[in-house]
């Protein structure tokens, strides 16, 4: 498997990569199918008091879905080692379920005549939750630190492409990445939606049926 290593505002070391190296192994171990593992470490200086860090960023690419794991510590070695124990964790996550449901068929399936879901926990998102996230009234503050003072708060923006796919297709994306929740459009339905994490191994999905601006936002 190969390995890339970027330092963002830190340098990359020779012993660093060694201890990548022997990392790797371990991934490897655990998902034959990767062939490349990307490890981006960036380092942060923070003020107002706040100590620098270090966040190490792993991205498994093979043949399946990506797998990504993060941590964040003082020492940059100490979050790699954190990292990659995530990684591991779901990447043992991901095969004890694929285990499971060889071993207990049971599945989510859909019945074609009544439109439900067997086999997964579905809670249907309130007529209000639908209306706020479609019209954008969920509050998002923003604004100039020098101007507002200094907040802890920070919001992370990513943008993804839209993928298709089935609602347990997008249940196994989210155990793979580590995430509580994963975005995807539903191949049945063509509507947004996302699939999020309950209580043991119960899962939840909520879509978006919209599909315009309503005419009073639009004007």
């Amino acid at each position: 498997m190969e390995t890339s290593i970027v330092g963002v505002g830190v340098g990359i070391t020779d012993r660093f990569r060694g201890v990548v190296e022997e990392k790797a192994a371990r991934i490897e171990n655990l998902a034959p199918r990767a062939q490349r593992v990307d490890v981006k470490v960036t380092h942060r200086a923070y003020h107002n008091g706040r100590v620098e860090d270090e966040t190490v960023e792993l991205t498994v690419n093979g043949k399946g879905p990506v797998i990504r794991a993060e941590a964040t510590d003082g020492d940059k070695f100490t979050a790699l080692d954190l990292a990659v124990d995530k990684l591991c964790e779901q990447l043992r996550r991901a095969k004890d379920k694929r285990v499971d449901a060889r071993n207990h068929p049971r599945g989510a399936k859909f019945e074609k005549g009544s439109g439900a879901i067997q086999g997964i926990d579905v809670q249907p998102a309130s007529v209000d939750v639908l209306r706020a996230v479609a019209t954008g009234e969920i509050p998002i503050v923003t604004g100039n630190e020098e101007e507002e003072g200094y907040t802890p708060v920070v919001i992370r923006t990513k943008e993804f492409h839209p993928e298709w796919m089935s609602v347990e297709e997008a249940v196994d994306r989210m155990e793979l990445v580590g995430h509580d929740f994963f975005l995807f459009i539903d191949a049945r339905s063509d509507h947004p939606s996302v699939v999020y994490r309950r209580k043991g191994w119960d899962y939840g999905v909520i879509s978006l049926t919209t599909q315009a601006q309503p005419e009073e936002l639009a004007s």
